[in-house]
């Protein structure tokens, strides 16, 4: 009797770890959107833009089930998909600040929809590089994998 509850809890926890959304980015500069989850259904979207943040929220033998910051959604392959840290500026205007303090000296001052790199990130702040410019912003102005 004790197995089998430890067999029953061991599948119900691992149900909901798979159920769990995550960050991923794109791998390449032309990824394609599927409508379902295989190379036979349709393409709805052509990204072109690499390490554009998605989040994952199902996955299907190969393919992840993703929703981008524009909530489109759809099913993209596993070898598009890669680790790399990078978000979306989700704020208009937003400055970038050479150290994580709203004290230190701007940098440069990006517009709402920016892609950007995260270097790392240390409590309320994250290190960015945007083009030939790297600082310091609020993490909660970001949208991605941090």
């Amino acid at each position: 009797m004790f197995k089998k509850i430890i067999i029953i809890f061991l599948c119900l926890s691992n149900n909901n770890l798979a159920s769990e959304e995550y960050f991923l980015s794109l791998r390449n500069d032309k990824v394609y959107l599927r409508q379902g989850p295989s190379f036979a259904h349709p393409i709805k979207i052509i990204y072109k833009k690499k390490y554009l943040p998605v989040l994952i929220q199902d996955e299907s033998g190969n393919f992840r089930k993703i929703r981008d910051h524009e909530n489109n959604s759809g099913w993209i392959h596993l070898s598009q998909l890669s680790k790399k840290k990078s978000a979306i500026i989700i704020d208009d205007n937003l400055m970038v600040f050479k150290h994580p303090t709203l004290y230190s000296k701007p940098q440069v001052i990006l517009e709402k929809g920016r892609l950007c790199l995260v270097i790392k990130c240390k409590n309320d702040w994250c290190k960015i590089k945007v083009d030939k410019y790297n600082g310091w912003i609020k993490k909660n102005s970001l949208w991605g994998r941090i």
